[in-house]
């Protein structure tokens, strides 16, 4: 399965870097970024190359219900105890910069984040890829006998890195792909304080303001970072797909995940569901932004 899907991922690094190009203006005329090459700043789980305009404030409202395994019993997961939400906050002090704090139910998550686009991707394709950076630190804010008689202060804290690669492809098809890097300070016995994973993504357009989207993450065996030689408990891949709504100051996205988790160090650390009925559960998030 994850051969299966290392291919899909490869296919997708193809078409985002070798995908037909934008013709070049004959006159040299100067290079704007492409317009719009997704609607948020949030595609599901992950994060878009995407940063918004300087003096924007974005709010962002993350849900997961509970798995959909109990059926009518509790509204396929609606219902359910297993949630989890985040409220977060992002501004965008000057141009390609993006700073956020969010907090969790999960763990009572406290985190901060910043987004730093490296490169734009032009509309005459003299520069064909976005590239982004993000990160995040997250503060784990339950009581401390959660974490042992050793307990230290650290042991709160784990923290995650990714680079972004993206490309609208035309009007309609935008992809990304990434690699990224999670760190727990403290972690259970026999687990890995560390783990390397890919992402990729997409988004189709099937009208001016909706979309098909979908999303996956990968956390990779690596023997060489790993703690332990039996890889106990390794992180399944997680998996979404949803559908979007973009109204210019509001998006909608709804999908169903097999990830309860929204921070992206959970989802490459600690994620252990199938996308099948036992683990799959319905979500969404909502996005606004003000201009300042």
């Amino acid at each position: 399965m994850n051969k299966q899907i290392i291919e899909i991922l490869l296919l997708v690094l193809f078409a985002i870097v070798f995908s037909p190009l934008y013709a070049q203006d004959e006159d040299g005329a100067k290079s704007n970024p492409v317009f719009a090459p997704w609607d948020s700043g949030v595609l599901i789980n992950h994060q878009t190359s995407v940063t918004q305009d300087p003096n924007t404030l974005e709010m962002v409202i993350s849900h997961r219900f509970g798995s959909v395994e109990n059926g009518i019993s509790d509204v396929f997961g609606i219902m359910s105890p297993g949630a989890n939400i985040r409220l977060g906050l992002n501004y965008t002090p000057m141009k390609n910069l993006n700073i956020g704090f969010g907090t969790s139910a999960q763990k009572q998550y406290q985190d901060f984040q910043a987004k730093y686009t490296l490169f734009e991707q032009t509309d005459n394709n003299s520069m064909p890829v976005s590239i982004s950076l993000y990160g995040n630190a997250a503060l784990d804010a339950r009581e401390e006998s959660v974490f042992g008689k050793n307990y230290e202060f650290t042991d709160r804290l784990s923290y995650f890195s990714e680079v972004i690669l993206g490309r609208k492809i035309n009007d309609a098809i935008s992809l990304q792909a990434s690699v990224n890097f999670t760190h727990y300070n403290a972690v259970d016995s026999l687990l890995d304080n560390d783990k390397i994973g890919i992402g990729f993504g997409g988004r189709i357009k099937v009208s001016p303001l909706s979309s098909i989207t979908f999303e996956g993450g990968i956390p990779l065996k690596i023997q060489s970072i790993a703690q332990y030689t039996s890889f106990t408990d390794h992180p399944k891949m997680h998996l979404s797909i949803g559908y979007e709504i973009f109204t210019g100051s509001h998006s909608f996205q709804f999908f169903v995940t097999n990830s309860s988790g929204i921070l992206n160090q959970e989802l490459y650390m600690y994620s252990q569901g199938e996308f099948d009925r036992k683990s799959i559960r319905f979500g969404f998030n909502i996005t606004r932004l003000w201009n300042y």
